[in-house]
């Protein structure tokens, strides 16, 4: 069933009823290049005090990938981006495309077990990192993998305030066994690479699952899928030149890659990079910068909400925010609206979607469901097809509850030499994402949970996300996970992990006494116990996988 077929929501657009896009560039570099040449001295980076502007960035990636290209490197070569949110992931992201590669973008957090898995994957021949990454982690791993160079740089590149809160303790390292990224970038300054171009089909990068069901599969994100979403979310967002883009997601996962780089290399508009999320700097960074746009998880909302230096007026020029990656419950939506008078659309995509697959459009408010209590994750973005269906594999009508299934041009061609993996995933091109939702009458789609997250309390069927949105109700918690935890009679009972607001205080007894007068017997709580901080991956997904082991005999 197509959610474009005499759909009310269809009357949100502004323009019309749009059902079609068609991609103005043939590639992401190409897309690139057709900024500079329109505005070659606006900025594109701005990192603290340092700016760099799309003419600088031409030069500084012409140069990087020259250096590749003498080191030997070839077309379709991976280079590994093991970096936070640094301007040299753009350099190196651009770079390699300039060169003819494949980026392979790398979380920071890993440790040696998953950086050498992820090289070894890849076949990664060039690791471009930071010093401190290196020293740590990266220099006991590339000798038991393909890589033949290794490209160091440091977080103090580009900028020079030196800010304490997020430099503290970072000194530049010098390495016999590596290559200086600004050295090299300075031997080939002012060497062009030859000319290189890609199809829609040709890989742009290599992003990796996060691996909560098994092995992370590199998910290969071609140059067809990033144009398209890039040019979904400049559509679907209202975004424009004049924009600025606030970069609170890492780099490295697909929303910092695509609602953050390849938006801004296609609008001309300025990224704002600052390292890391830290929630006071953040503050600080958006009073100085005026960032008017950005994507980020729940958490960093709701950790802007609880900085010390936050005030009603803290966000006032970002008014085009949306949230992914995570569930949002209504309530925390509402309290940030009320703290600093913005709105956080919802929006919904997943690695092997390229970002966005449904979205809750601009100057629109998500529904929120009255029987289950969820917010809305929008509705598929342009030419795309998202069905319902069943145990099995047919199609489910509105109201019923089924597995996420999707079709659309920003779908990854497969895994990164895992056909088997890519066939059972993405049968004929139609991704089975593993979340189970549905959609309502007015096409509004709603996310229930991951197929392997539902409790089983007694027979009972108990969504954790329906348990965790309730407990965000009570004013005094400020995280929720909830858990399937073994149970002699039951053989799955509920149990809930928290923590709290600062300043706030509530006992075990109190808030599953709050759960229990706000829903069916079988689903409150029945164990809660309070942590410093939930566990999650470094985009704010809950790592419920590492709280259900601590409970395992």
């Amino acid at each position: 069933m197509s959610v474009y077929d005499d759909k009310p929501w269809l009357a949100i657009y502004d323009e019309g009823q749009p059902t079609e896009i068609t991609p103005e560039f043939g590639d992401a570099l190409a897309m690139f290049a057709a900024s500079v040449q329109r505005a070659p001295d606006a900025d594109i980076i701005r990192y603290f005090d340092g700016r760099i502007t799309l003419r600088e960035l031409d030069e500084l990636t012409d140069a990087f990938a020259s250096g590749l290209l003498d080191g030997g490197f070839a077309a379709g070569d991976r280079v590994a981006l093991y970096l936070q949110n640094v301007p040299q992931f753009v350099i190196g992201l651009l770079g390699t495309w300039k060169a003819g590669g494949i980026a392979v973008s790398i979380n920071p957090m890993n440790r040696e077990r998953e950086l050498e898995l992820l090289l070894n994957d890849s076949g990664a021949k060039v690791l471009v990192c930071l010093e401190s990454l290196y020293r740590d982690v990266a220099a006991a791993v590339v000798g038991r993998t393909d890589v033949a160079t290794v490209i160091t740089t440091s977080e103090l590149e580009y900028q020079s305030r030196n800010d304490q809160r997020v430099f503290a303790g970072v000194e530049r390292i010098s390495f016999d066994d590596t290559v200086d990224m600004a050295g090299l970038i300075e031997r080939f300054r002012g060497r062009r690479p030859p000319a290189v171009s890609f199809t829609a089909e040709d890989t742009a990068f290599l992003t990796y699952t996060s691996g909560t069901t098994g092995p992370p599969k590199g998910a290969m994100n071609t140059h067809g899928n990033v144009v398209f979403n890039s040019q979904a979310y400049r559509q679907w967002c209202g975004l424009g030149p004049d924009d600025v883009v606030l970069g609170v997601a890492p780099l490295f996962h697909i929303t910092g890659l695509i609602a953050h780089i390849t938006i801004s290399l296609l609008l001309g508009a300025p990224l704002v990079l600052f390292y890391r999320f830290e929630p006071s700097t953040a503050i600080d960074v958006i009073r100085e910068e005026r960032p008017t746009f950005t994507v980020g998880s729940i958490t960093v909302f709701i950790a802007l909400m609880n900085a010390p230096n936050a005030d009603s007026d803290a966000l006032a020029s970002l008014s085009k925010i949306w949230s992914g990656g995570a569930p949002i419950p209504p309530s925390t939506v509402k309290a940030f609206s009320a703290t600093f008078g913005q709105y956080i659309h919802n929006i919904y995509g997943l690695t092997e979607t390229t970002s966005p697959s449904h979205g809750v459009p601009y100057h629109a408010e998500a529904p929120v469901d009255e029987a289950s209590g969820a917010l809305s994750v929008g509705v598929p973005i342009f030419n795309t097809v998202v069905r319902i269906v069943g145990d099995d594999g047919q199609d489910l009508p509105p109201g019923e509850i089924g597995e996420i299934v999707s079709t659309g041009p920003q779908i990854v061609s497969g895994y990164w030499n895992k056909p088997e993996e890519t066939v059972k995933a993405i049968p004929g091109g139609a991704l089975h994402t593993g979340d189970v939702g549905y959609m309502d009458a007015e096409g509004w789609f709603y996310i229930v949970d991951r197929k392997k997250d539902q409790i089983n309390a007694g027979g009972y069927k108990v969504w954790p996300r329906e348990v965790e949105d309730v407990l965000y109700e009570h004013d005094a918690v400020r995280e929720a996970a909830v858990v399937g935890v073994p149970d002699e009679y039951r053989g799955e009972t509920v149990k809930a992990y928290v923590s709290l607001r600062p300043g706030r205080s509530a006992d075990e007894a109190e808030l599953i006494a709050f759960c229990k007068e706000r829903m069916a017997a079988y689903k409150y709580p029945r164990q809660i116990e309070f942590l410093d901080e939930i566990p999650k991956t470094v985009t704010g997904k809950l790592l419920r996988r590492e709280l259900r082991a601590r409970n395992q005999p």
